[in-house]
């Protein structure tokens, strides 16, 4: 469930010193590998102000202990992530993507294991949300499953560090905003408009994806997310730095197949951090694969 804090004057918070800012940017950059330039230190300094209200913490060195406390730190270090991490997104995002998806890779995919008898086929949004990328790529196979992926297992993965939009996607509940780019059509068969502007996902929509807590940055966790043919990380990479960003997505290249394709966000690139992907163009983007 999200924090129920009374709200407070962020003008009014105590700001944060740059000794203080650097040590919990530094923390935060070790555990999860978000990094936070000096620009963005009122950013932080906003978001810390709402966790020392929560804990009662009078100063920044004070949370720093407190969130590096052994009978607190594990709570609050994921009540902080949920904090300052942002989580926007919508159904059927991107498109020129999920055509792609549609009618150029997913068939490839599919012909090539269907030669060897193996109708598996695994997809992981990472950096997953409230899981609208997800349910979407659900959608788009169900209305496979009587043709191109009849007698398929068809698994879907969605992760976050943030635990607050993992429960909100096991919810299944949505508003007017994350349904706004949805065609009609799966609209009426996938949605229940339960009120005006809050929208239920069907339940056959919903088993196909399951959601689970993860840090892309811990190398044990990521060791265990193996064998997808799918992968999609939007928006996630501009998280980190260079140093970060390179460690995330080798973990990524080791987790996907060998004919596996790799998703970003439109205004993302691996440029400069992973030369082991062959760029891949289609109408409107590219994708990657090894």
């Amino acid at each position: 469930m999200a924090l129920d804090l009374k709200p407070f004057d962020a003008k009014s918070a105590p700001k944060i010193s740059d000794k203080d800012f650097e040590q919990l940017r530094d923390y935060i950059y070790n555990v999860c590998g978000i990094y936070f330039h000096s620009s963005k230190k009122y950013f932080l300094e906003s978001r810390l102000a709402r966790r020392m209200e929560g804990t009662g913490c009078k100063s920044h060195a004070d949370y720093y202990q407190y969130v590096r406390g052994a009978a607190t730190g594990r709570t609050e270090l994921t009540k902080l992530l949920d904090e300052i991490t942002t989580n926007e997104t919508c159904f059927f995002r991107n498109m020129p993507q999920l055509n792609a998806l549609e009618n150029k890779f997913l068939p490839e995919i599919v012909a090539a294991k269907g030669k060897i008898g193996f109708k598996k086929l695994r997809i992981w949004s990472a950096g997953s949300s409230s899981g609208e990328e997800a349910y979407t790529m659900a959608m788009i196979l169900l209305e496979k499953r009587s043709t191109l992926l009849k007698d398929w297992i068809i698994e879907i993965v969605g992760t976050d560090i943030n635990e607050t939009v993992i429960a909100q996607a096991k919810e299944g509940a949505y508003n007017s905003y994350s349904v706004r780019n949805t065609p009609d059509y799966y609209l009426k068969k996938y949605f229940k408009e339960e009120s005006p502007g809050k929208f239920l996902l069907s339940p056959e929509v919903k088993k196909l994806a399951s959601f689970s807590h993860l840090n892309l940055y811990d190398d044990n966790k990521m060791l265990f997310m193996k064998s997808f043919d799918f992968i999609f990380c939007a928006n996630v990479l501009i998280y980190f730095d260079t140093s970060s960003k390179s460690k995330v997505v080798q973990h990524f290249y080791n987790n996907l197949q060998p004919y596996g394709y790799f998703f970003v966000g439109q205004s993302e690139s691996l440029h400069g951090v992973n030369d082991k992907f062959k760029t891949v163009h289609f109408p409107g983007g590219f994708t990657y694969n090894k």
